[in-house]
């Protein structure tokens, strides 16, 4: 984020994985026609697309599409101007990642002028971005607990675009019918389980005081999109109760056991 300011002073940053690449010419114009908007536009922090893949099998047999988070889930969220950051995909407004805090006199700035340094050559572009880029920069500011991205936690993403929307600023899910963005998909099963112990780790931490949605969004966002960001936070804790539905009906059934009371 600091060494592309240094570089370009574009108002917005699409973000995306490194093994994803654009799948649609047309993605950004889509995106910019959101942040654009007359009336809602000056209210949107980042633009959120689908987590999509090119080598889902036919069966999909590890789950990697998430079709009920990507049609369903997220969708509802956005609903509630608070779709969540995933990571990738995802068209931020500069202000907002550096901590900027919403106001409702806000209607952001379109005519911008080329930075000053725009003469400067690529050594000394170079040079003057190592200094930014470099871990010691960040020491006693506020880079990692209110600028950039939220230092701290496995799910680094989630707990980013939460805080973001927790300063009055609006997310917004959109789901093409042509993928924007496409990536590669854990192909074997102990991948599939590492990448989620991660994530579901992560996720469970944010659940705690500290970024709770119930208390670090009280009063900032709405109730349903607290709960809805519960869905994820609780993963880990909801896979017991997962794993219980799918064994022990199954198991009563087979021995004629009732599973409801006579």
């Amino acid at each position: 984020i600091r060494v592309s300011s240094e570089i370009s002073n574009a108002p917005f940053i699409l973000n995306l994985d490194c093994d994803m690449y654009a799948n649609d010419a047309d993605t950004i114009q889509k995106a910019m026609c959101f942040f654009m908007d007359e009336k809602r536009g000056h209210e949107i922090s980042f633009v959120q697309f689908p987590q999509k893949f090119d080598n889902i099998t036919k069966n999909d047999i590890y789950a990697c599409a998430f079709t009920v988070a990507n049609n369903i889930e997220v969708a509802g969220l956005g609903g509630y101007g608070a779709a969540p950051y995933c990571g990738t995909g995802c068209f931020h407004r500069r202000e907002c990642l550096c901590g900027k805090v919403y106001s409702e006199d806000y209607r952001g700035e379109w005519n911008i002028e080329a930075k000053k340094n725009a003469n400067k050559t690529v050594n000394e572009l170079e040079e003057a971005s190592k200094v930014l880029a470099n871990c010691s920069y960040e020491k006693d500011t506020q880079w990692g607990k209110k600028m950039g991205l939220i230092y701290g936690c496995p799910a680094e993403d989630i707990v980013t675009g939460l805080t973001i929307q927790c300063r009055g600023w609006k997310s917004l899910y959109y789901n093409p019918d042509r993928k924007a963005f496409l990536g590669v998909a854990p192909t074997t099963l102990e991948v599939v389980l590492i990448q989620h112990k991660r994530w579901s780790e992560g996720l469970f931490q944010i659940f705690f005081p500290k970024y709770c949605p119930f208390i670090h969004g009280h009063g900032k966002i709405k109730l349903g999109a607290q709960m809805g960001y519960c869905i994820y936070l609780l993963w880990a804790p909801i896979s017991i109760l997962v794993l219980y539905y799918v064994i022990v009906p199954p198991l009563c059934l087979l021995h004629g056991i009732s599973l409801f009371p006579q």
